[in-house]
């Protein structure tokens, strides 16, 4: 049975790419056909194909339905800011309908794990007064939230498991990705987490030298998301 979930972050800089990526090649290595999507990202580099994202390629390396870069992330920007003014200065409006229907499709190729990774945190702003959350909402999928473990993330990731569950979806599951090596009390603020999130904790990825989706895929565990492994 095909199952899909929503990647979203604590903030921007929190490594959403590195574990969504690391999650697709746990998935693969336990024999699961994977698929994944970036609807709109900013800070593309513009190549003879045309625009392409880092990340968007990142998902894409670890996908293994086959799906071309304009399925995987239809709206790509290349100032490295926020979308909705990347998307306002190129004149393109990003409504929910317009990123949705793309994942639609994405999602329709049955992958037996499907991501779809957000851009930034949960209330990423889009056309109108439409956030990046209803996205998810519109595509009723389960939410996985990346913690960027630094000083600070106890207060976001509260404040974000808070707004997903208002917003009616399932939080099913979290990764604690510790970006600062040198986080002070690692341990308690990495309990507190454990103890006041809603959700199962499906890794703890340390400060990695090489940070590969391999490397990433040995610290998580896929099947706390009630996948078939």
């Amino acid at each position: 049975m095909s199952q899909a979930f929503f990647v979203t972050g604590t903030d921007t800089e929190v490594g959403k790419t590195t574990i969504a990526a690391g999650l697709l090649h746990a998935a693969r290595a336990a024999g699961l056909s994977t698929a994944a999507a970036k609807p709109v990202a900013s800070g593309c580099e513009l190549t003879p194909q045309g625009l392409r994202n880092s990340d968007a390629l990142a998902l894409l390396g670890e996908s293994t339905v086959a799906l071309r870069y304009e399925q995987v992330n239809p709206f790509a920007f290349a100032p490295a800011i926020a979308p909705h003014l990347a998307a306002r200065e190129a004149g393109v409006e990003l409504s929910v309908s317009a990123l949705a229907e793309p994942v639609r499709q994405v999602l329709a190729r049955g992958a037996d794990f499907t991501l779809v990774e957000g851009a930034g945190g949960w209330r990423v702003p889009l056309a109108g007064t439409s956030n990046l959350s209803d996205l998810a909402i519109d595509l009723q999928l389960p939410v996985i939230l990346v913690v960027g473990v630094r000083l600070g993330c106890i207060n976001h990731a509260l404040l974000s498991a808070e707004a997903i569950e208002r917003d009616g979806l399932l939080l099913a599951g979290w990764v604690a990705n510790i970006v600062d090596a040198h986080t002070s009390r690692l341990e308690e603020n990495i309990a507190t987490l454990v103890e006041r999130l809603p959700a199962p904790c499906l890794g703890r990825v340390p400060f990695l030298p090489e940070r590969s989706p391999a490397a990433i895929a040995a610290h998580l565990q896929i099947q706390l998301l009630g996948l078939k492994v």
